[in-house]
């Protein structure tokens, strides 16, 4: 797996659990599956997050690892120094 922030050549998601009313918990970076619709790949990602021990009821989060990367670019305020 590769660690977060690394470009990988392959597209993939970045999968998170829902821990707490405002937490979240990242499990990792994981590989989509080829020939697979975008909800099924998600659903695959996750699983292979919890090694297939996701269960209904849990709440988890697939974010695509290009939007991941967008969503990392901000700029910060500029100092009034």
């Amino acid at each position: 797996m590769p660690k977060l922030g690394q470009r990988p050549t392959a597209p993939g998601f970045v999968v998170l659990r829902r821990v707490g009313d405002e937490t979240w918990q990242l499990l990792g970076e994981f590989q989509r599956t080829p020939g697979m619709t975008a909800r099924a790949a998600r659903s695959q990602a996750i699983l292979d997050a919890t090694e297939g021990k996701a269960k209904a009821g849990e709440v988890y989060a697939a974010v695509l690892r290009s939007e991941w990367r967008v969503a990392t670019d901000w700029l910060p305020p500029e100092s009034s120094a």
